[in-house]
């Protein structure tokens, strides 16, 4: 564990988790879990004669494996506040091998002034660097008591 106050975050650190693969597996256990059967995840056939040719991960379960490439070290000084912006620019297919880059982009104050809030960039990208993910991470983090 890496007791990390506020005041020891800095803007524009970035750091990037290493790969996952997604597969057919991925998709049906998430579809199993979320109740989201669309066709657009399920059916093979009716996908092929859409304009992506065939099926796309969901939103949420690439949501759910980018968020999860960012845990790491435990800091007992920090927990998420939430989750803004989230946009999904490009569909993620079975096959393709996504990471996430997790940038430092703003500190600000929180109305608690033991606390301040720390927002993580955090983008999805696949194999071919291009972003299939994009939301703003908030940590609620405890500042140094000094």
């Amino acid at each position: 564990m890496h007791e990390i106050p506020f005041e020891q975050f800095e803007i524009g650190n970035t750091r990037m988790s290493i790969g996952r693969t997604i597969t057919e597996t991925d998709i049906v256990l998430h579809a199993g879990q979320s109740g989201d059967f669309y066709p657009h995840h399920m059916d093979a056939e009716w996908c092929a004669s859409q304009p992506f040719k065939q099926r796309i991960a969901h939103g949420t379960l690439i949501f759910t494996i980018g968020v999860g490439q960012t845990a790491g070290d435990i800091n007992p000084l920090a927990m998420t506040y939430g989750y803004e912006k989230l946009r999904f620019p490009k569909p993620v297919f079975i096959g393709d091998t996504i990471r996430t880059k997790l940038t430092i982009a703003e500190k600000r104050d929180h109305k608690r002034p033991e606390y301040g809030i720390v927002v993580e960039k955090l983008e999805v990208l696949n194999q071919r660097d291009e972003c299939v993910m994009a939301c703003e991470h908030l940590l609620l983090v405890r500042r140094s008591r000094t």
